[in-house]
């Protein structure tokens, strides 16, 4: 099968190679022979041998090892190319320059001019063909990761709204076994109802998180400039009945215009402010949001003085569906399991990175960065003692 690639045929680089190396050995065997010459002197010949018929030999044997270089077969004709083209140059140098001394004949000249024309070509050509390879195995990688972030999403999808039903339907015909037969049941049997109706909402949780998770890159929407501060009060207008329930105290300085998604920069205000509300221990959650302006990017945090985490626990906690086996591990309980992990991703695609630092019973800060944009608003400007929202008391 003949392929192309570039109006050159694929096997064609080969040939090429070989024939033009034949052409210089049979040059500078049978040039001392042609009628005419008969009396040039032997060094000539001996110069005629080495520069024409070595370029030739290394042409030949470059040609038959080409298929071992780790080049592909539809670049050959990027070598063929830089070969023709040092051609060229050699037979440009050769008509604007005076004949090299001790050769006098121009045929000599250009026989010896091109093929090292064709040797440098050769040499330019394996490097440019090379890196060609390499660009279109990353180019199949590329398009491999795609297609197979495609078929996840897919999949995905297909998963959580193919188990949403039967999920429901196992949580609400033990709900309805409950007040139907509530009477009949002791309460051993309630307790076990109580548990399987938690575990399938729990169950749907994870699978929303999963969907939500495998979407972060393929639905987000282009990056732009976006006001994290009015990102951050929508959040709290969302988290407004938890605030109320818990008496939290949520104060924030002034926040800047990033380069973001800004419902996925919600998502990750929300995960952590969840948790931050959730695992404050004992006493009403005091939370606290900051951005420090650092080299090309915003450095934004949450900090709490809640439960804490223990370090050893610091990078696992945002892998996906992880637990941890410590009292900690409520605090990656936030939307199935998935929450910091959901949150981490999204940090990721806007090209910035997540991390927390915490003490058990010291509270928990997590940070993440954000590209900045020149119309940002100064971070000096704080508003630290006032609450976000008149409902944080």
């Amino acid at each position: 099968m003949v392929e192309r690639s570039n109006g050159v045929r694929a096997l064609g680089g080969r040939e090429f190679l070989v024939v033009l190396g034949g052409l210089y050995i049979a040059f500078a065997l049978g040039y001392p022979l042609l009628p005419g010459i008969e009396a040039t002197p032997i060094g000539t010949d001996l110069v005629m041998a080495v520069l024409v018929g070595g370029p030739g030999l290394v042409l030949c044997y470059g040609g038959y090892r080409l298929p071992r270089y780790d080049i592909r077969p539809e670049v050959y004709s990027v070598i063929v190319k830089w070969c023709v083209g040092g051609i060229g140059v050699m037979l440009c140098l050769l008509g604007l320059t005076a004949l090299a001394a001790g050769l006098r004949d121009p045929i000599q000249n250009v026989l010896i001019l091109t093929a090292i024309g064709s040797v440098s070509g050769f040499a330019a050509g394996i490097h440019d063909a090379r890196a060609k390879t390499r660009e279109l195995e990353l180019r199949e990688t590329v398009e491999q990761l795609r297609t197979a972030n495609e078929r996840l999403e897919h999949f995905a999808y297909a998963a959580s709204h193919d188990l949403q039903e039967p999920l429901r339907m196992v949580s609400s015909y033990l709900q309805l076994l409950e007040s139907r037969y509530r009477d009949d049941l002791d309460a051993d049997a309630r307790e076990f109802i109580d548990f399987a109706v938690g575990g399938a909402d729990r169950m749907r949780a994870m699978v929303d998180g999963l969907l939500e998770y495998s979407r972060v890159s393929t639905h987000g929407v282009p990056l732009e400039p976006t006001d994290t501060e009015a990102v951050l009060d929508g959040v709290l207008d969302d988290l407004q009945l938890r605030i109320d329930e818990t008496d939290a105290t949520i104060t924030a300085d002034e926040l800047p215009t990033v380069t973001g998604d800004a419902d996925q920069l919600a998502q990750v205000f929300r995960n952590l402010l969840s948790n931050a509300l959730e695992y404050s221990g004992a006493e009403p959650p005091r939370i606290h949001v900051d951005a420090e302006r650092t080299d090309g990017e915003w450095r934004f945090s949450v900090a709490d003085e809640g439960i804490g985490i223990d370090p050893e626990f610091h990078e696992q906690i945002f892998e996906v569906f992880e637990t941890l086996p410590t009292d900690t591990d409520d605090r990656n309980a936030s939307a199935g399991g998935i929450g910091l992990a959901l949150s981490e991703r999204i940090v990721e695609r806007h090209g910035g990175k997540i991390w927390v630092e915490s003490e058990p019973g010291g509270g928990a800060t997590f940070y993440f960065t954000v590209p900045a944009v020149d119309s940002h608003r100064p971070a000096s400007i704080a508003r630290s003692q006032e609450p976000v929202s008149d409902t944080a008391v």
